[in-house]
């Protein structure tokens, strides 16, 4: 058995890094001043980790910031010809954008012993700053807030000159699933799934304090244009982590590799299947999953995941499906069922049944209720209610 785990992650690493070498040089014939005339801030059908809008008054200091900069290089600043690479240049850099939100929680809870649940609380406060330099490196700072705890989230910068093989260093979040790299505006509920916290965590389904992050380098692209609207079919992502989470060096000279491949047939349709292997303070670690993902064009949103965990001592499984429809231009209803198991044993199962209005007030401000239902099938009181309340504003 040790030695077929042995086999299946050499197979794995191997598989890896033939993507990093032949998607690329499969790209080639795209269309290149198609892909080039993008601007680097332009958003990825397949990603959703694009920029969050700005509130009002971060939207100030960004046009101030963006008029500022046009004033003085107006001859430069958005130019999309040819730059010379060189360290003497000052003038090739986009008006640095900042961003924030904030989200406040207050939450209810019947199970046993819970005391009515945890209240009022900071869910997450979160400051951005991102931009270019030289046109085709794009960076990202963000810091976070919850509660007591101050840290750093994003750290990166990525070269993103060709579409279909763009390279990102620093921290950032796995490749690992759809909904990981979604930030909680938009993912439709009032927490991540079970799924993502136990399948891009650190460590056996335990930690997901970093939001599936991790530092390292990762290649990622799109390309294969089909369809009358000229879509991509095809995107990627394969890197290098150091498999200790977030804002940790490596600790075991031990690295996680991690990819996917995701197609998308008709705009909006997206199947995706991804891979993982490592190794983390001795305890092997070897992940797969699929997904599919909608995005209609009447504001439908359809996602859903499976995921399986193999470690050492024991193998893990979690899925999760949640559909989200609006009922008018403020109004959106969405539910959601999710289930994690732990050892793969019913008799371990956590599954949750949940309905979740949400009241959009304003671009900057929304409302969020959600009611779960839970059957923790391990625990002395296995059935229990709660009831989430969010507020969501951008500032």
């Amino acid at each position: 058995m040790t030695q077929n785990i042995k086999i299946m992650n050499n197979s794995f690493r191997c598989a890896l890094l033939a993507m990093l070498i032949s998607l690329p040089v499969m790209a080639e014939n795209e269309e290149k001043e198609s892909i080039n005339t993008q601007s680097p801030n332009e958003e990825n059908t397949f990603s959703t980790d694009a920029d969050e809008p700005s509130g009002f008054v971060t939207e100030l200091i960004n046009e101030n910031l963006e008029a500022s900069f046009n004033a003085k290089n107006s001859s430069t600043l958005n130019d999309d010809s040819n730059i010379p690479y060189s360290r003497d240049l000052k003038d090739y850099a986009s008006a640095p954008k900042f961003g924030g939100y904030a989200i406040g929680k207050y939450s209810y809870s019947d199970k046993d012993g819970a005391k009515g649940g945890s209240g009022f609380s900071q869910r997450l406060i979160r400051l951005y700053v991102d931009g270019t330099i030289l046109n085709d490196f794009k960076y990202r700072i963000q810091i976070q807030t919850n509660n007591n705890s101050f840290h750093m989230k994003d750290v990166f910068i990525e070269w993103q000159k060709y579409k279909f093989a763009m390279i990102k260093v620093g921290q950032f979040k796995r490749a690992f699933g759809f909904e990981n790299p979604m930030n909680p505006w938009d993912i439709s509920t009032g927490d991540y799934s079970y799924f993502t916290k136990k399948m891009t965590g650190d460590y056996m389904g335990d930690s997901w304090s970093g939001g599936g992050r991790d530092q390292g380098i990762q290649l990622q692209g799109d390309f294969l244009k089909v369809g009358d609207d000229n879509h991509n079919l095809i995107h990627y992502q394969v890197g290098m982590w150091n498999g200790e989470g977030i804002n940790k060096s490596d600790a075991d000279g031990k690295k996680d590799y991690i990819g996917t491949i995701q197609f998308q047939p008709v705009k909006g349709l997206v199947i995706g299947a991804f891979g993982w292997t490592g190794e983390c303070g001795g305890e092997q670690r070897d992940r797969y999953a699929f997904g599919v993902k909608y995005n209609g064009e009447n504001g439908l949103t359809v996602r859903g995941e499976w995921g399986h965990s193999h470690y050492t001592t024991r193998n893990d499984d979690a899925w999760y499906v949640v559909v989200g429809q609006p009922i008018n231009d403020w109004f959106k209803l969405s539910a959601q069922y999710q289930t994690y198991r732990s050892g793969k044993s019913w008799r371990t199962a956590q599954c949750t049944y949940s309905i979740i209005p949400e009241f959009q007030l304003h671009k900057n401000l929304k409302l969020q209720i959600q009611y779960n239902f839970n059957d923790f099938r391990a625990s002395t009181d296995k059935h229990y209610n709660e009831i989430w309340a969010e507020t969501y504003f951008r500032f």
